[in-house]
């Protein structure tokens, strides 16, 4: 073999490792939304992560994840989906959070959607059947308005002798519509008064506590919403100060020192959005898999913070209760 050509085929030999490498297809890009913080929502993060496990993808080794909090800033969100679209990723998951889901339902019909919702995703326009959602969407509904009636009617049972329930809503949520729709036929069948307030900042709610205060509610019942729950700190330190029993939709916030929650397991929904993401990732369909309905609830109530508000939470109650937090 003559020294020229020798040269050449080893110049080949070394250059096939680098083109086998361009041949290989770019790792999957999944664009996580959710409203809430990194660190309120660590571990509905790890739910997701390992659902997505589970179905045999690995963050860094055959799939990407790009976590984007919001942190109570819808206004971010349609420069959020608009770069997710334009670059095209293998999924969107939108877990817990209506308005990122409908952000990114009118940002494209190709892109696979995988949402959890507490609204019917069929009136949201979602998908057009529960069954067989026929576009590029599917997901959980986790049901939060179809408990807000029981949940209201725990506080009442806990809190037996509070007749004015304020309600707190963020209005720039979708299911802030829901929520002002439906509490009030539930107040008015166990008899109670209440005074609806929004609030969509960290200052707004300041200023909810020292209405709530000012026209003497008995209790608070917090509309389910990623924001609030993100400022479970903020809403701890406010009830402590105005000694006012809270009731909201998620555990964290009771684990936080609110006094009770009644909802969805959030962790579980996490877990099934990650299982729907996976079997996207592996090739499976929006428009062929059925959206879930949450099956697993839970009722939490904090024993201390109830001490603290010199109530006495009955045998019942506790019974009843999934947790108890001291």
């Amino acid at each position: 073999m003559k020294r020229r050509e020798f040269i050449t085929l080893l110049g080949a030999a070394a250059a096939w490792p680098l083109a086998a490498r361009a041949q290989q297809p770019a790792m999957p890009v999944v664009g996580f939304i959710n409203a809430g913080t990194p660190d309120g929502s660590a571990l509905y993060a790890a739910a997701f992560r390992n659902a997505l496990n589970e179905a045999g993808y690995v963050e860094g080794q055959n799939v990407t994840v790009e976590y984007h909090w919001l942190e109570g800033r819808y206004d971010r969100l349609p420069a959020l989906i608009a770069d997710l679209v334009r670059r095209r990723v293998a999924v969107i998951a939108t877990p817990g959070d209506t308005q990122a889901s409908l952000s990114a339902k009118a940002a494209t019909a190709t892109i696979p959607i995988v949402f959890g919702v507490g609204e019917d995703p069929v009136r949201l326009g979602l998908v057009a059947n529960l069954a067989r959602p026929g576009g590029n969407a599917t997901g959980i509904n986790f049901f939060p308005q179809e408990v807000m009636a029981k949940r209201l009617g725990l506080l009442h049972d806990l809190v037996p002798k509070a007749a004015r329930i304020a309600v707190l809503v963020n209005p720039t949520t979708a299911t802030a519509e829901a929520t002002l729709r439906d509490i009030p036929e539930a107040a008015r069948a166990i008899g109670l008064q209440i005074q609806l307030l929004n609030a969509s900042t960290s200052r707004e709610i300041e200023t909810a506590f020292a209405t709530i205060v000012r026209d003497r509610a008995d209790a608070l019942f917090l509309a389910a919403d990623a924001f609030f729950a993100s400022r479970r700190g903020q809403f701890v330190t406010l009830a402590a100060r105005d000694r006012m029993p809270t009731s909201c939709g998620n555990r964290d916030m009771v684990e936080a020192g609110l006094l009770m929650s009644y909802g969805t397991k959030v962790a579980d929904m996490f877990r099934q959005v990650g299982i729907y993401t996976g079997s996207i990732l592996k090739g499976g369909k929006p428009a062929e898999l059925p959206v879930l309905q949450s099956t697993k609830f839970e009722f939490v109530i904090n024993l201390q913070t109830a001490r603290a508000l010199g109530l006495d939470v009955p045998n019942s109650l506790q019974l009843l209760a999934d947790e108890l937090v001291e």
